[in-house]
């Protein structure tokens, strides 16, 4: 890492130490602190260039950013501003760009609606008549949309079929956001369904943003992972059983050097995570470590782990709830099987 970088991470790392409260975010009426967010904002987290009213970071900038947000599991909307906007930039749309880009660097949170779940659809005609395929021109749009990333409360809201993006007007009648309850309190989620919704077309859907989108998820997986590590060892040093330390008998001493070792094969997936293979073996690693070492966390905790006031639920609960995101491990390995990728 740069020396820059650097500077950026102890800089997100600073902030997030003096200002993260995850319980007050949850019980936010949109699920993140919106100063928190604006002071990441005003540091420059998000992707986008000075010409779009950025502070120039990139991509890997805002891995980074991500891997400090997932060791505190602080919430924000740095996740799906970052896909909207990678959306954006690769459509080549210079109209949209202007005019999107400088909201989103002020901000402005921005979902992206993806069907990558199964069962997802995105067509001009009505779902109840699949045999019709979306049309490369403007909406209406018919779809019904889960788990997207703050989907209910964005002010920009774009869409895609997996062949071109749209742009859509959230508060428009053909358009209804429901925040989807999820296991993850820490990970605000909507349902998004579109009726007859009018919709314009900024240009090609690129697989480049499910490769950035799986980077980006695998960072914060991996900064998670590491504070859940740092949080057992912790506890290890100073629950004492027998008379001394639990963490000075062998045996959960070998437990935690597997865990660390889960933890940097992690990382060193996570910033290998540069193309079409590479992003889909990290989020199938990475989502495999993460739930490892929560699951790790909460046995050497003992009992405290289940209780409320232990944030170690927390971490197991985001590790359930990101390995199903953009989807499974198995989704993935599923999809690096088939004859195209051998």
């Amino acid at each position: 890492m740069t020396p820059e970088q650097l500077a950026l991470r102890d800089t997100v790392r600073s902030l997030l130490d003096k200002h993260s409260d995850i319980r007050a975010a949850i019980e936010a009426p949109h699920g993140y602190d919106k100063d928190l967010w604006a002071r990441l904002c005003e540091i420059g987290v998000l992707p986008i260039s000075e010409q779009h009213g950025g502070s120039g970071a990139g991509v890997a900038e805002t891995l980074m950013a991500l891997e400090e947000l997932g060791r505190t599991l602080t919430p924000a909307p740095l996740l799906s501003s970052t896909l909207a906007a990678q959306a954006l930039l690769v459509s080549g749309n210079d109209e949209a760009c202007g005019r999107l880009l400088p909201r989103i660097a002020g901000g402005t949170v921005a979902a992206l609606a993806w069907p990558w779940a199964t069962g997802d659809h995105v067509t001009t005609a009505p779902l109840d008549h699949p045999e019709v395929t979306t049309a490369v021109s403007d909406g209406p749009l018919h779809a019904t949309v889960h788990h997207v990333l703050d989907g209910d409360h964005a002010e920009i809201l774009l869409v895609t079929d997996g062949i071109s993006l749209y742009e859509v007007d959230p508060g428009q009648p053909g358009v209804k956001r429901e925040h989807t309850p999820a296991i993850d309190l820490t990970r605000r989620l909507a349902t998004i369904c579109l009726t007859d919704a009018a919709a314009t077309r900024l240009g090609p859907w690129s697989s480049q943003v499910r490769d950035t989108a799986l980077a980006a998820l695998c960072a914060e997986q991996v900064g998670a992972a590491a504070r859940a590590l740092e949080l057992t060892v912790e506890y290890t040093k100073t629950r004492v059983q027998f008379g001394r330390p639990i963490g000075s008998f062998q045996a959960l001493k070998h437990r935690m050097a597997d865990m660390h070792v889960l933890v940097e094969t992690a990382r060193s997936a996570a910033r290998a995570a540069t193309d079409e293979v590479s992003a889909a073996v990290a989020k199938v690693y990475c989502s495999e470590a993460f739930c490892k070492v929560a699951a790790e966390m909460i046995q050497l905790h003992g009992g405290i782990a289940i209780t409320w006031e232990h944030d170690a639920h927390l971490y197991f609960k985001r590790a359930h709830g990101s390995a199903q995101l953009f989807g499974s491990p198995q989704d993935h390995i599923d999809r690096l099987s088939r004859p195209a990728h051998r």
